[in-house]
């Protein structure tokens, strides 16, 4: 099964990043089937090898599809007699009761792959969901919707290319591809300047963002000339006073807000100014996509 490619965040543009290439969707169904098969599908053997069935897969409710390459590698690894016919692809916005796709093969692998297939695409189909309310919310804006690390651990390449697939932007992959340097790493460094300047010696291609949790450690962090500064849980008028300071700098960093966001107060943020907003809610407070698959058994 051919991985699914993740384009880079365009917040941060490309230098000094890694790209984390395809996403492995036949290591990551290959783990959820041995977690859910085990040794076999006891009930699944009740039914006769020769029997055939056929069905459908609706939505319930209203969202964006994202994971159709999870659901076929699932019944690929159980039997290639399953045949999958589908009727949207990923980053299609459906509503509540339209057909997401036909099946029709063996009974048995059928029966075996539905809950690790349709796990695969709620999940994912939440996520999308998720960043498209948020990017709705932010239209007309100039901000940029990001996600960050808080994603469900095994999944971090899967909802982070769902969130892409709801039309938002990711932020670091990983630990790896930039630095983020937040109270405790400025502790350890003995100051904030001095994180930033080891960041700067130690991978000199990577970018550097620190976090603030005050108009006082901002000036302090523009001092450092750190890429990007996140603002910590900044009220409303902090907000629009940091981004004043900013602007009113020769050369303005990038400033993204993180902190208590959600969608009632998202296009209020954004409006203050500030280029980014992060959200750790859309990969971790997952409200999955609930989906209803009918089976007809052949006579």
């Amino acid at each position: 099964m051919h991985g699914v490619g993740i384009s880079r965040p365009s917040f941060l543009g490309s230098a000094g990043l890694t790209d984390p290439g395809p996403i492995d969707v036949g290591g990551q169904v290959k783990a959820a089937l041995a977690e859910d098969v085990g040794a076999g599908d006891v009930t699944a053997a009740l039914v006769p090898a020769d029997q055939e069935v056929r069905g459908k897969v609706i939505t319930r409710e209203q969202a964006v599809i994202c994971g159709t390459a999870w659901v076929n590698e699932t019944f690929r690894r159980l039997d290639s007699a399953v045949h999958l016919t589908w009727h949207v692809q990923d980053r299609d916005a459906v509503k509540a009761r339209a057909l997401l796709f036909e099946i029709e093969g063996p009974a048995r692998a059928i029966l075996t792959g539905e809950r690790t297939a349709l796990n695969f695409l709620q999940t994912l189909s939440g996520t999308a969901t998720a960043a498209r309310r948020y990017v709705e919310a932010l239209s007309g804006t100039e901000c940029i919707l990001l996600d960050t690390r808080k994603t469900l651990p095994g999944l971090r390449a899967a909802q982070k290319y769902a969130v892409r697939c709801g039309g938002a932007h990711n932020h670091r992959m990983g630990l790896f591809d930039m630095f983020l340097i937040k109270e405790n790493h400025i502790a350890a460094a003995g100051s904030l300047a001095a994180a930033v300047s080891a960041a700067r010696a130690q991978s000199a291609g990577l970018k550097v963002e620190v976090e603030v949790e005050s108009l006082a450690q901002l000036q302090h962090a523009f001092a450092a000339e750190p890429d990007i500064i996140m603002l910590d849980d900044f009220s409303d008028a902090e907000l629009v006073t940091a981004v004043a300071r900013n602007r009113a700098r020769a050369q303005p960093v990038k400033l993204e807000a993180s902190g208590g966001v959600n969608l009632q107060n998202v296009r209020r943020i954004a409006q203050t100014g500030v280029d980014y907003v992060s959200i750790g809610a859309l990969t971790k407070h997952v409200h999955a996509i609930d989906l209803s698959l009918r089976l007809e058994f052949a006579a």
